[in-house]
């Protein structure tokens, strides 16, 4: 059921990869590690496709929904380091328009590091609109922050590509996609704006029934940041569900899994890798091939820690990459070096800066919590064991 290798020293992310497969908690997934340049994981099963019941194979890719953000804001760091970007200047000084409604003074930094106060689009734009960019960053230039740029911070989740994808455009004349496609991931299986033949192969994402309720779950203390969580996902018209389902992509056939969709290469949400692309990006993140090894550790210092305006739970954010906290949990030898980005539905991708480590967990089943539970946690904690075995 299981294909691929794993070194001896590793044995254990092979064994609870499997033991999540043995439990039921998967359908189709891959894990891939590298630890310096070796790869010494690289591990996939199951199903690409429950409904045909197509094996996972060695290249089958996966959409890594918000892991995303990671290759983005590597994008943004190299565009620095070429001198193509300040990240300390207005967005307006590159995109003028986007001054409008109090704008003017919120930084390149301020949007990788979600303190934008611009988390939803606001309106009713049509689900085929993720496959205009352009449209949805003219949209988003109108509106006014929803909280006071630079005083808080909160996920924005889909605004995020949409806002640094239209400042590369402005400066650049290129979209994230191409520089990922082009100068980032060649010769890694990853794509940002997935071609028709990489769409053919791409697992079949499978979710669990959502609530079909108004009413947090039982159990939850009113006043807790867990209780409130509850009651804003609950909330079709909460803040949350605005950040996170508008437009509404969900709604085409196969939702962000729907070839418009892949084929648009959403910078916040739109990444097709197999894992061991996705792995394979933060080994040459951290080796300085994508950016200046300084460039990176300034990255990674903290600019937005504590309770998130969106997600009500702690999160941490550098520039563009996630830090240690709830929404990126990580197991205590993993906390000084750690960064990445977490993926709806439990994917992740990973590096340390002080580990040498990278790893990329992708799978097809979605989870039903905002981390997706805990199979890339329990994976991760394999691979910190395995390096003090």
């Amino acid at each position: 059921m299981i294909g691929g290798h794993c070194d001896p020293r590793f044995e254990q992310v092979r064994q609870t990869f499997e033991d999540t497969f043995e439990r039921g908690a998967e359908i189709g997934a891959a894990v891939a590690v590298y630890l310096g340049g070796e790869l010494v994981v690289d591990l996939w099963g199951g199903q690409r496709d429950r409904h045909t019941g197509e094996p996972w194979e060695e290249d089958t890719p996966c959409l890594s929904w918000s892991c995303t953000k990671g290759v983005t804001a590597a994008v943004m760091l190299m565009l620095a380091d070429k001198g193509a970007l300040d990240l300390s200047a207005p967005v307006a000084d590159v995109w003028p328009e986007f001054g409008a409604a109090g704008k003017e003074r919120i930084t390149i930094a301020e949007v990788m590091s979600h303190r934008a106060g611009l988390p939803a689009l606001e309106g009713d734009p049509p689900a085929e609109e993720v496959a205009e960019p352009v449209r949805l960053a003219e949209r988003l230039a109108a509106q006014k922050p929803v909280w006071e740029p630079g005083t808080a911070h909160g996920y924005h989740a889909l605004t995020y590509g949409w806002l640094l994808g239209e400042v590369v455009r402005r400066a650049t004349g290129r979209t994230v996609g191409e520089i990922v496609n082009e100068d980032v991931a060649p010769g890694l299986e990853m794509w940002l704006g997935a071609p028709d033949d990489v769409i053919a192969r791409t697992a079949r994402l499978s979710w669990k029934e959502r609530r079909a309720t108004t009413e947090a779950p039982p159990g939850l203390r009113p006043g807790t940041a867990l209780y409130e969580m509850a009651q804003a996902a609950a909330d079709p018209d909460s803040l949350m569900n605005r950040a996170l389902y508008n437009p509404p992509v969900h709604k085409l056939p196969g939702g962000f899994g729907n070839p418009l969709a892949l084929r648009a290469g959403v910078p916040a949400a739109g990444l097709v890798a197999t894992a061991r692309g996705l792995a394979g990006f933060y080994r040459d993140l951290l080796a300085g091939r994508i950016v200046a090894p300084d460039t990176l550790r300034d990255a990674l210092v903290p600019r937005s820690q504590g309770p998130d305006r969106i997600l009500y739970i702690d999160s941490a954010f550098g520039l563009g990459f996630m830090r240690p906290s709830t929404t990126f949990l990580l197991p205590q030898g993993a906390r000084a070096g750690a960064f990445g980005h977490t993926g709806l539905g439990g994917a992740i991708g990973l590096g340390d800066v002080e580990r040498g480590l990278a790893l990329a967990y992708i799978p097809n089943k979605m989870g039903s919590s905002v981390s997706g539970g805990l199979r890339a946690y329990n994976l991760i904690n394999a691979a910190y064991a395995s390096l003090s075995s």
